[in-house]
């Protein structure tokens, strides 16, 4: 079941303003938080204190809390790998190593009697976390999470993200990522504000399409906002996305008929499995409406990126057959250009990969 996460930083904001903030987030459908230790310059009974009070107003909402640590904060805190209790105390569910140990302590970590959840860097291509599953983990208690860059151009490429997460998803574990809110006063741990996330190409992008990214890949469990706080605006795009699959937004040509509407907009549609270079192929409603005339309407000479067919009744046993067009295409006459995936979300085409399943929602 994937989730979505936010990130506070309690050195950094009030209680009030962090209550609030969880308040809000439960109800945009939040379940998880991002804390960090390896800002943080207090004392034990400090830090005990303020964590106590955060994380258990979040637990009474049914969150789920993680803390960023490494070595040094074990180190700094005087806290060893063989007793999680400190954690467990502020009310932790689990840790993230930020910075691991040799792959022998992580998988001992992963039987502390607390239950804490051990969870991997998961943004270096090494050969960290087969070293770690050598050493036989508790897998149920092994997860995994990508960083954040604060600082532009520093964010990982789609390629390395993709081979980093692979390395995780072979074993089966569960995974995460970051995301960035646009709000220009969103800040993180560090001094640097120009965004916050795991993906490069993310950094200037509205936060609900980095999301869609997310969802698009299909290989990210939870998402996690990077930096708080996001505006209102923000929260309440994110509160009605489908986090089950990709539902582009999408704008529709003038009168389109109740019928071609109806296939757009109504019907689960899903990627043909023989895939092909040139179009995404929704091939379900012209079985359901076999028989149905569907005339020519909108067949301009050339059919774009983005561009939502349905196939006239001329062109035979493919009528009322849907596509999305991924590249430039001599029209034939007989497609019918029904509407267009909106500009910010076209690159969202090209990771429907077969079988994966999409929605429309019409935007004015």
């Amino acid at each position: 079941m994937r989730k979505l996460g936010i990130s506070l930083y309690v050195e950094k904001s009030s209680m009030t303003e962090m209550k609030e903030y969880i308040d809000k987030a439960y109800q945009a459908g939040f379940r998880r938080i991002f804390s960090c230790l390896l800002s943080v310059n207090e004392s034990a009974e400090k830090i005990k204190k303020d964590f106590l009070e955060i994380n258990t107003y979040a637990h009474e909402r049914d969150f789920e809390i993680f803390v960023d640590v490494s070595p040094k904060v074990f180190e700094t805190l005087e806290i060893s790998y063989q007793d999680l209790s400190f954690f467990k105390e502020i009310g932790a569910d689990g840790i993230r190593l930020d910075a691991g140990f040799t792959g022998n302590e992580e998988s001992l970590m992963t039987f502390n009697p607390q239950g804490l959840k051990i969870e991997i860097n998961m943004s270096n291509d090494t050969h960290y976390i087969d070293t770690i599953m050598d050493y036989c983990p508790c897998r149920d208690r092994l997860v995994g999470c990508h960083n954040f860059y604060p600082h532009r151009y520093s964010g990982l490429s789609l390629e390395h993200f993709l081979q980093c997460t692979e390395n995780f998803k072979k074993y089966g574990l569960k995974t995460a990522a970051f995301v960035s809110s646009n709000n220009d006063n969103a800040f993180g741990p560090w001094p640097t504000k120009e965004g916050l996330p795991t993906l490069e190409m993310h950094r200037e992008l509205p936060i609900d399409i980095q999301m869609k990214h997310m969802i698009a890949l299909d290989i990210i469990d939870d998402i996690i906002i990077s930096n708080c706080y996001p505006t209102d605006k923000e929260l309440e795009k994110i509160s009605k996305l489908s986090l089950e699959m990709v539902i582009f937004d999408i704008k529709l040509i003038p009168s389109l008929p109740d019928v071609e509407r109806r296939i757009v907009l109504e019907e689960l549609h899903f990627n043909r499995g023989d895939y092909n270079q040139n179009m995404i192929r929704s091939t379900q409603s012209r079985v359901k409406y076999k028989g149905y005339d569907f005339q020519v309407i909108n067949t301009p000479d050339y059919i774009y990126p983005g561009d939502l067919i349905i196939e006239s009744s001329e062109y035979g046993h493919y009528a009322g057959e849907l596509q999305i067009a991924k590249t430039k295409m001599k029209n034939s006459g007989k497609s019918n250009v029904v509407g267009h995936i909106v500009e910010r979300e076209c690159f969202l085409i090209d990771y429907i990969k077969p079988w994966q399943k999409f929605r429309f929602q019409e935007v004015k």
